[in-house]
């Protein structure tokens, strides 16, 4: 199992508390990232979002790439995965971009492909925010291109939503043939479309049962388009560790408590647009990415089985979130991750194949 978390670019994770002690600055994303390369964790999710979706748009965040950029300069180890939304891009000059960050962080960049959903900040930010299936159509011709750019020289490409011809990319990315491409989506069109362009594939939270679900569902469109298998399947989650499981439910319940906040802004358009496989309640949505929905939340020893519960399945890595971040996260490098190699000895865990 790979730990990852999630850059802190918003100041926080909860919508229904004001200060989360993590403010939205470099200075704290950069401690907490040079923390977690020395505590076990293998890589960061920095997400990318022009509003600030947690705390309300007239919070500050930090734009995703350039603190990817920043971040590759300030750390050794770990991998840098950001958010691209190609609603937001030109394909060219993200494949030059990520090109360039991969080759600064000697090969530890990855990238998250996002299609987008949030039309109000499309809106503000003068962004062409069609229907949710163009918005995959258009997902599919950007994700094309940078492989292309990758990979050939010069590339040549002529779609509905892009055109080009005889376009040089030099230098290549490190990683050959190209950085690897995570996604995440539930709809039937996000599925096959990932399934036909992506490397790997990541889940909002869900139950052992339904994560099991998605990761046969989607190996079983790859073998149907005779791709080889997805390089790797993560999982979303927040995490609540205490001494008690008592103190954890106490925690649950103040960061759950629902009521009117700015961070509630968009959650109209994340449920329809997204066209979620699941109802979301508002209560879930007190919480960034349905992170509650593993159920990482109780002693150690409780969150221990449950990840070891997620690898057999076949769950590869976890892209985590905690509040205050860098506490918590100092937490469980110290008492959760030490526990889940014990037990995986002790119970000869092995993924699933």
């Amino acid at each position: 199992m790979k730990y990852g978390f999630w850059a802190p670019v918003f100041g926080g994770w909860l919508r229904n508390v004001k200060d989360e002690q993590m403010p939205a600055t470099f200075d704290y994303v950069k401690k907490v990232a040079q923390t977690a390369e020395q505590n076990g964790f293998s890589t960061t999710l920095i997400p990318e979002l022009n509003l600030n979706d947690i705390k309300g748009i007239a919070s500050p965040s930090l734009e995703a790439w350039s603190t990817a950029a920043a971040l590759a300069a300030v750390t050794s180890k770990l991998e840098i995965m950001v958010a691209v939304r190609p609603v937001f891009h030109n394909p060219a000059l993200t494949a030059k971009t990520a090109a360039t960050i991969d080759r600064l962080s000697h090969g530890r960049f990855l990238l998250n492909v996002v299609s987008a959903w949030w039309k109000e900040e499309a809106r503000q930010y003068g962004a062409e925010f069609t229907a949710h299936d163009e918005r995959y159509d258009r997902t599919k011709e950007f994700v094309t291109i940078i492989k292309g750019l990758w990979r050939d020289t010069p590339f040549s490409f002529s779609g509905k939503y892009y055109h080009m011809k005889d376009t040089y990319l030099s230098p290549k990315p490190v990683q050959q043939p190209g950085i690897p491409l995570y996604a995440g989506g539930e709809s039937e069109k996000g599925r096959q479309t990932i399934a036909e362009s992506c490397d790997a594939y990541v889940m909002h939270g869900g139950s052992v049962d339904e994560i099991a679900g998605k990761i046969s569902e989607m190996k079983e469109r790859r073998r149907k388009l005779n791709q080889k298998p997805f390089s790797s399947f993560g999982m979303a989650a927040f995490v609540i560790c205490r001494d008690t499981e008592a103190e954890a439910e106490a925690e649950l319940a103040r960061i759950t408590d629902v009521r009117e906040a700015a961070g509630y802004a968009g959650f109209k358009d994340f449920v329809t647009e997204s066209q979620l496989e699941r109802k979301i309640q508002l209560q879930d949505y007190s919480v960034s990415n349905r992170g509650l929905r593993p159920n990482f939340i109780g002693t150690a020893e409780q969150i221990a089985d449950r990840i070891l519960a997620y690898e057999r399945i076949g769950i590869e890595l976890l892209l985590l979130q905690f509040s205050p971040q860098l506490e918590e996260m100092q937490r469980f490098s110290e008492q959760v991750i030490p526990l889940v190699e014990k037990k995986r000895a002790e119970n000869r865990v092995s993924p699933q194949a």
